[in-house]
């Protein structure tokens, strides 16, 4: 392993080690690594969501010419799909 240092806000560094001091981790370290790993699972979830929103937007453009409706003539067409 490599050493980073890094630093904190003074409420972080109160919060790390409590962390610590409650047993919950065994070290600053393994407060850091937690932390990172959330971080990382956070980033993936972003990309995902932003491809999700990139795929959709695709579809939309894709789905041919838009067109102004009101909210009363759309309501109309939606239940109409409601009931099928």
């Amino acid at each position: 392993m490599k050493t980073l240092t890094i630093s904190l806000s003074s409420q972080q560094i109160a919060r790390l080690q409590k962390a610590v001091a409650s047993g919950a981790y065994a070290s600053n370290s393994e407060v850091m690594r937690d932390a990172l790993r959330l971080w990382e699972q956070h980033q993936q979830l972003r990309e995902i969501e932003i491809n999700r929103l990139k795929r959709a937007y695709d579809e939309g453009i894709a789905s041919g010419e838009g067109r102004v409706v009101d909210a009363k003539s759309l309501l109309t067409e939606l239940k109409a799909e409601r009931r099928g």
